[in-house]
């Protein structure tokens, strides 16, 4: 139950003040970023600067995180990457996406050259020319999960009925996709029992649930665990009730037109990153335990679950949609 809010004085009202506007400034971030899918690449500053002659590879990551996060951890992990590639004079430059949106505009333009897009995304950037060579490992942590606060009454999923839902993106998988099959495969219709409401990030999903916006919230392991780490207060409100079941984790994918021996180097920097005490930290940053190599195959489940998906919720038209 919640408590009575009691007059705060001082420097307690100034620290509270700053809160609110801070958990504002997250939930109206999406909104903000919105306005444009025109967004300047972030600019990692390199430890050493790249050789002259080296050549520079765009490298985008799906918007799992709010812009400033990703920017911030990948712009790392990028950083980490180049310093690894150096010797062999390639240069990996980070590109950030506003939106899940701009994202898959980007792969069906075909204008980044390596990507790190969700599993539905990497499954269907093979029709824009990329080529599966690894993945995120621990596809148990790729699955949806359904938050709501800790004080609802709602017991079921058909209690949702009615119910205003955050999701962050209609081609987020695991937090839209996979929680919209598992809403209707229990009984309830996402699309005309529920209000879905897209707010453009995950944490944004939790802090509408938290603040009470939404009745419930749908969102990923990884983005749980980030929200605990960042909003400690807010997570303490909200509690998962229900999960999906996993699929194979995030790609990473490049264009077909890479030449061969680039793209092994590249594998082999993402590959052995886990491998260094700075490597570690920033996939511990990410939520990421390692990459490890993939292809087509492995993302067989992933095609399994579009079937099931494109039978019982909607089509699917693909990463323009």
């Amino acid at each position: 139950m919640d408590k009575t809010i009691r007059p705060f004085r001082g420097k307690r009202l100034i620290s509270r003040t700053c809160a609110v506007l801070r958990l504002l400034t997250l939930c109206l971030l999406p909104l903000l970023t919105a306005c444009s899918d025109d967004h300047p690449a972030y600019q990692p500053e390199y430890a050493t600067t790249p050789p002259a002659t080296a050549t520079v590879f765009s490298f985008a990551p799906h918007p799992l995180m709010n812009p400033q996060k990703l920017a911030e951890i990948y712009g790392a992990m990028v950083d980490a990457l180049n310093r690894s590639l150096a010797p062999d004079r390639i240069t990996l430059k980070l590109e950030v996406s506003q939106s899940y949106a701009a994202f898959n505009e980007k792969i069906r333009r075909r204008q980044v050259r390596f990507a790190l897009p969700n599993p539905y995304q990497t499954v269907l950037s093979q029709d824009y020319g990329y080529r599966i060579f690894g993945k995120m490992d621990n596809d148990e942590a790729f699955r949806g999960l359904i938050f709501m606060r800790k004080n609802s009454p709602i017991a079921t999923v058909t209690g949702l009925k009615g119910a205003r839902v955050s999701f962050p993106a209609p081609t987020a998988l695991a937090a839209t996709m996979l929680p919209e099959l598992f809403f209707k495969e229990n009984g309830l219709d996402p699309r005309t029992e529920l209000t879905q409401v897209f707010v453009g990030t995950h944490d944004s999903v939790l802090l509408n649930v938290s603040l009470g916006v939404t009745e419930a919230g749908c969102t990923s392991p990884r983005a749980w665990a980030l929200f605990q780490r960042e909003n400690p207060e807010q997570a303490r409100l909200i509690e998962p009730r229900w999960q999906t079941d996993a699929l194979p984790n995030n790609g990473l994918v490049a264009l077909e037109s890479i030449p061969e021996h680039v793209r092994h180097k590249v594998a082999q920097a993402f590959l052995h990153l886990h491998e260094s005490p700075e490597g570690q930290r920033i996939l511990t940053m990410a939520g990421i335990n390692r990459f490890v190599p993939a292809n087509s195959g492995t993302y067989a489940p992933v095609r399994g679950f579009i079937t099931r998906y494109t039978g019982s919720v909607r089509q699917l038209k693909g990463l323009d949609e």
